[in-house]
This record gives C-alpha cells, structure tokens and sequence, in this order.
C-alpha cells in the first residue's frame, strides 16, 4: 500500500469533502481516503498494482477540483 497526499486549490465548501470521499472511496485499489478541508489536501491510501497516484488526482480533478501537486510515500 502506498500513501499519496493531493494539493488542491482551496475547497469552497464542505460538500466537497463528501464529494471526494464518495467517488476516491469507490475507485477499485482505494483502501482510504480522508479530505483535510481546511488545508486543501486529500490523503488517499491506495493498491498502486491496482490504480496509480495520477489516476486518482485525474478522479479529484474530473469533480472539478483541480490537483496542484502530488507526493507519494
């Protein structure tokens, strides 16, 4: 498992949490997924044989909210 950290452009509201979770949560390889509102990051934990970090900014970005920067660990 393999733990990637998404910066996003700042967040407008809390639906937006619920949103990512939501469509991270049924991505297939997605163990984890936890939206830091007030930082404007999401930290998601993942099966990288699975899917790959630029598959999941690609999903954040597809709900419109764009990814500024990603780091693996």
């Amino acid at each position: 498992m393999r733990t990637a950290r998404l910066t996003t452009e700042p967040f407008t509201c809390p639906s937006c949490v619920t949103k990512i979770e939501g469509a991270l949560g049924r991505t297939p390889g997605v163990e984890d997924v936890s939206v830091l509102f007030n930082s404007n990051k999401v930290k998601v934990t993942f099966d990288e044989d699975t899917v790959s970090a630029t598959e999941l900014a690609e999903v954040v970005t597809g709900l419109g909210y764009p990814v500024l920067a990603t780091k693996v660990a």
